[in-house]
């Protein structure tokens, strides 16, 4: 037996939300495997039928979801959303590369601090790939912390890249003002360190 309801929680980060019937009733858990490949990332509000089934632990939860309205432009506003913030990652993301460039070649500061950027990087942008990966399949998440942190230590380049192309950790706002914070500490370390400004401070 199939039901009409609309999607009134969702949590993108870690791939679950919950359907309100439109009979009313109790709230109906979703994960993101019951909703149809190709159909976009569920928001709320949207309008969808289902089934119901019992969880191992007992729970009502949705399965067969079927979109009844396209999950298209709730996804352009998302998409709106988050633009500034897209905007800003790309300019900072665009200047440092210069500046890294420019201390690496015109000032003759070790290749070493631009390797160890890349490295970093890379190995930041996995890990948000492993979260997300993780969030969509219900699986262990990766703390907050430990991202922020992998930041911090020269990886926010990839961070950046990895949030823009898998549309992660772009919404919660309380991360991404702790981000942004680390992104200026190592940026800081990183102008101090290749200026001469380093050398008024150890005088």
């Amino acid at each position: 037996m199939r039901f009409n309801g609309h999607v009134k929680i969702w949590n993108d980060d870690r791939g679950f939300g919950f359907i309100e019937p439109t009979q009313g009733g109790q709230e109906i858990f979703v994960h993101i495997k019951a909703f149809p490949a190709g159909t976009g990332r569920p928001v709320p509000n949207l309008q969808v039928t289902f089934e119901v089934e019992l969880a191992t632990d007992g729970k009502k939860r949705a399965k067969n979801v079927m979109l009844v309205r396209p999950a298209r432009s709730g996804s352009r506003t998302t998409s709106r959303t988050s633009a500034p913030w897209g905007n800003a990652s790309i300019i900072v993301l665009t200047g440092f590369t210069l500046a890294l460039l420019l201390v690496t070649v015109v000032r003759g500061i070790s290749a070493y601090l631009a390797l160890g950027y890349m490295v970093m990087s890379v190995v930041c942008a996995t890990a948000y790939w492993l979260d997300k990966t993780a969030a969509q399949n219900g699986q262990w998440r990766i703390p907050e912390t430990t991202l922020l942190m992998l930041g911090m230590f020269g990886g926010w380049p990839g961070a950046i890249v990895a949030q823009q192309t898998l549309r992660h950790k772009t919404s919660k706002e309380s991360f991404r003002v702790a981000f942004w914070a680390t992104v200026v500490v190592n940026v800081g370390v990183f102008v101090v360190a290749t200026t001469p400004l380093l050398r008024i401070v150890q005088f």
